[in-house]
């Protein structure tokens, strides 16, 4: 017996596979013909503003699956903020500072290294770590 004609399932156009890697490109060239996010700007325009920097991902390494969950996640705050009637345009960016950076290069130079270094030495090489994983990642 066919038990699939006793279901009440339901019934859609939508097609049950959705082939992204054909698709995405297509909806993408959509809404830049549309200029839909220059659009969303001027909807909000002079409504309040939230603005949320993405600075990670920290250009100290290779691309992961955090960095994707970072990304997704600010994201969906910043849309939600555009559709709620704020201001809330994209900031995108790396975050060349801090910590993370500055732990990698004691790594590679050695810690009795980095002691007996200026702290302009060191943020010459801070800089040229950053910059070597900026592009590594805009490569990835």
């Amino acid at each position: 017996m066919d038990y699939k004609a006793t279901l009440n399932l339901p019934k859609t156009d939508f097609p049950m596979r959705a082939n992204l890697p054909q698709n995405e490109p297509k909806r993408v060239e959509q809404w830049d013909s549309e200029k839909l996010y220059a659009r969303l700007l001027e909807a909000n325009e002079g409504k309040a503003k939230f603005i949320l920097h993405d600075g990670p991902p920290y250009a100290n390494g290779n691309i992961h699956i955090g960095h994707a969950l970072n990304k997704i996640l600010k994201d969906i705050i910043v849309k939600h903020k555009a559709m709620t009637g704020r201001l809330a345009p994209y900031v995108p960016g790396w975050d060349c500072h801090g910590l993370p950076i500055e732990l990698q290069v004691e790594r590679n130079v050695g810690r009795a290294k980095k002691l007996a270094m200026s702290k302009i030495e060191i943020r010459r090489l801070c800089k040229e770590y950053a910059e070597k994983y900026i592009a590594i990642q805009r490569e990835e």
